[in-house]
């Protein structure tokens, strides 16, 4: 465990980790609470009202979201609502209720676009199964099929995606931090490359890939005890 000594921060590498761990936890829970509660419901009444203005309004929100680039949109969270606004402070630097929002905010935005993306097309292909089709003839509601049988089976696939976002995120989102100045793991990998800090760069990759294992390790795991066809019969 023994990862050297920084000379940039005048520490040792471990202790330097740790120090923006916090940061980079929370940004990262942020942002994935943001997503999911945008998604996951816009995902799941655009499938179900296809062909609708709200699917293609949704529709139309996601192809956005996925082309624009996460630090222009952070610069514009921070003209709208810190420029124009004056809602939420523009430097940042410290970890605090008013400093995250726009970032969790930014890294949400093209997380959603792209989730919401997945939980449609996932809910629009478990609709099509046959055991939807027998729950509709043994006379099952629609909104039980859909919650109760459509919507467990259709998430399923989105843990592995979620996993790895996850993931990604916990390593530091490294251009995100730099622009809303968040003292996390991403902007650290940044200060350290500049600086030639080899031993704090190596850190943050053993980090980063120490994540990825852990993170996918706990999405396996956790297939066993979401999906019942894993299950051994004993």
């Amino acid at each position: 465990g023994n990862l050297g000594f920084s000379f940039m921060a005048k520490k040792p590498v471990v202790e330097e980790l740790f120090e923006r761990l916090p940061g980079t936890i929370l940004l990262s829970l942020a942002s994935v609470a943001m997503m999911l509660v945008v998604s996951i419901p816009a995902g799941i009444y655009s499938a179900v009202k296809r062909g609708g203005w709200f699917d293609y309004v949704v529709r139309s929100f996601t192809f956005l979201g996925v082309s624009m680039p996460g630090f222009w949109v952070g610069l514009m969270l921070l003209w709208i609502f810190g420029l124009q606004l004056d809602l939420l402070p523009i430097v940042g630097g410290t970890i605090g209720v008013d400093t995250i929002i726009l970032p969790a905010a930014t890294l949400a935005f093209a997380m959603s676009s792209k989730y919401t993306r997945q939980v449609r097309a996932a809910i629009l292909e478990e609709l099509h199964q046959d055991y939807v089709v027998g729950a509709r003839a043994r006379g099952m509601s629609e909104s039980h099929i859909l919650w109760k049988e459509v919507l467990p089976n259709a998430l399923l696939p989105l843990i592995t995606l979620l996993g790895l976002s996850l993931g990604n995120l916990l390593g530091g989102a490294a251009v995100i931090e730099i622009v809303f100045q968040w003292p996390g793991l991403g902007r650290l990998a940044i200060e350290a490359i500049t600086y030639r800090d080899f031993q704090l760069v190596q850190g943050v990759v053993v980090w980063i890939a120490l994540m990825y294992m852990v993170i996918n390790l706990i999405v396996d795991i956790s297939y066993n005890y979401l999906d019942p066809r894993l299950r051994k019969v004993r």
